[in-house]
């Protein structure tokens, strides 16, 4: 079997859709892996032709042209938490209810709504949260406060937040209390510390595009499958990506 036709175990596992790569190497360690019922150790490469099993339970191999994986593009209403543990209340995955083993791509706040995508492949979650490619996050954000001028250039220059100065960033007003921002970054409830630190609350955070995805007419709670045309595109803009982005 040539070396071309292998692949690493934890990337197969991932490829599926089953878990992370990060999740995979730990299942490795715990030994709850097998390659044709023999234990791996960490960094073995898997053949076409190898039975893979997670706690016995057969892994398919993903489609060589993934068309059997699922991508989604979700409105995420307020109260739904990203996660995909299942004894959290209001956990994504049972809010969607879909049929296949998926898993969201970065995450949104509890207190927040908007645009989030879900999918069963592996590889692309792990292309899209690296930051090297800087992709556009667009928000509409609604604070307690009138904006001032000021403020939005404060915010576009950047604000010192979790020990590092947040990213110059697009900031539009659209309201006497409402903006848009576009962000590159991801750093953990980034605007709601922006605002904070400016002196500001947030009351009403929406994600409405990510790249070239937007929400559209999707209302919350409603999901639809990514177009083959986005999924191309969204291929193409993560092609090469290679550094590891911060949570979002």
């Amino acid at each position: 079997m040539s070396a071309e036709n292998t692949k690493r175990l934890n990337k197969y596992i991932s490829d599926t859709g089953f878990c992370s790569r990060r999740e995979a190497d730990k299942l490795i360690e715990q030994q709850r892996v097998t390659i044709n019922d023999k234990k791996p150790e960490l960094g073995t490469k898997v053949a076409p032709t190898d039975k893979v099993r997670v706690d016995g339970k057969l892994i398919g191999a993903v489609a060589a042209d993934k068309s059997d994986r699922v991508y989604l593009v979700y409105n995420k209403p307020i109260g739904i938490t990203c996660t995909t543990e299942r004894h959290v209340k209001g956990n994504i995955i049972d809010a969607i209810g879909h049929k296949e083993r998926i898993f969201p791509i970065g995450r949104l706040d509890k207190p927040s709504e908007g645009l989030i995508f879900l999918t069963s492949d592996g590889d692309i979650v792990n292309k899209i949260l690296r930051a090297e490619n800087a992709h556009d996050k667009e928000y509409e954000v609604t604070v307690n406060q009138p904006i001032s001028e000021r403020f939005l250039q404060k915010m576009a220059r950047g604000v010192p937040i979790l020990g590092t100065v947040t990213k110059p960033c697009k900031v539009s007003a659209r309201g006497k209390f409402k903006f848009t921002i576009i962000l590159t970054q991801g750093l953990n409830r980034q605007i709601r510390r922006m605002c904070e630190f400016l002196g500001y609350e947030v009351t009403k955070l929406k994600r409405t595009r990510i790249m070239h995805i937007e929400l559209g007419n999707l209302k919350p709670g409603q999901w639809r499958t990514m177009t083959a045309m986005e999924l191309k595109t969204l291929n193409q803009a993560v092609k090469g990506s290679r550094k590891t982005a911060s949570r979002p």
